[in-house]
């Protein structure tokens, strides 16, 4: 078969009629058709502007998202913080406390600044031997 058929008429209505009035039948079939040299021409620079608009976007994106990161991360921290503290109904701290030996009841209890009990446990036995402001302790205060 011929690579060109009607080619002698010119392109458009007379070509279509020419091939029309010429063929077996006439049917819808899909196929890729060829682009022109200067067809993809253009569309290379299509190509090329899209693809450097994109890139301006994506570079603006992963900014856009590092500014983001850097506003959550201190919320992050603090909801982390909050949602321990709810958990244990109670928050960590480490401050001066005041240790009690008590050699009667051979205990040990440590007292916040306020004056709770917030740890208590066995005396160890080098803990029971009574020092000198233990034996002076009276109890009261002036």
């Amino acid at each position: 078969m011929e690579k060109q058929l009607g080619h002698e008429y010119p392109e458009g209505k007379q070509r279509e009629s020419f091939l029309k009035d010429n063929c077996d039948a006439v049917e819808n079939k899909g196929y890729m058709k060829p682009y022109t040299t200067d067809q993809l021409v253009e569309m290379k620079e299509n190509l090329a502007e899209a693809s450097i608009s994109l890139n301006d976007i994506e570079v603006e994106k992963k900014a856009a998202i590092e500014v983001f990161k850097l506003q959550a991360k201190p919320l992050q921290t603090l909801k982390q913080e909050l949602l321990q503290n709810i958990k244990h109904k109670a928050e960590f701290v480490d401050e001066v406390c005041f240790k009690f030996i008590d050699t009667t009841a051979k205990e040990v209890g440590y007292y916040n600044s306020e004056g709770n009990l917030i740890e208590s446990r066995p005396a160890f036995g080098n803990e029971l031997q009574a020092t000198i402001f233990q034996v002076s302790r009276t109890g009261t205060s002036n």
